[in-house]
């Protein structure tokens, strides 16, 4: 015999095969519906309303990437792009020592007796 939770009841319940190993929410792997002719991905004919070239597609920026990662500086990779990079690390290692510091002094303030 099968089992399966009943959100009802909210306690199992018998059930078939089939309902029981499809949880309730999810539905089956196959499709059992038949392909209609609006399929949105399923062609690779472009879509009517749209520019023939894409325009918010940019040039390929990643060989110019590529040579500022492994130009040899001695900068570690997360400093390789310059100010902006310095000023997130900065500020990420700010936070990340004033945190530890307010922790450890809620750890002193937690750990003494309270006074009446």
């Amino acid at each position: 015999m099968y089992y399966k939770f009943s959100g009802f009841a909210q306690r199992l319940v018998g059930a078939t095969a089939a309902a029981a190993y499809t949880p309730q929410g999810l539905k089956p792997l196959v499709s059992t519906e038949p392909p209609g002719p609006d399929l949105i991905f399923g062609t690779s004919k472009p879509v009517p309303g749209l520019p023939a070239t894409d325009t918010y597609l940019s040039t390929n920026n990643v060989p110019d990437l590529q040579k500022v990662f492994q130009r040899s500086d001695g900068l570690p990779v997360h400093l390789k792009r310059g100010y902006p990079d310095r000023m997130l690390y900065r500020t990420t290692m700010a936070l990340t020592i004033g945190g530890t510091f307010y922790c450890l002094i809620a750890l002193y303030i937690a750990s003494q007796p309270k006074t009446k």
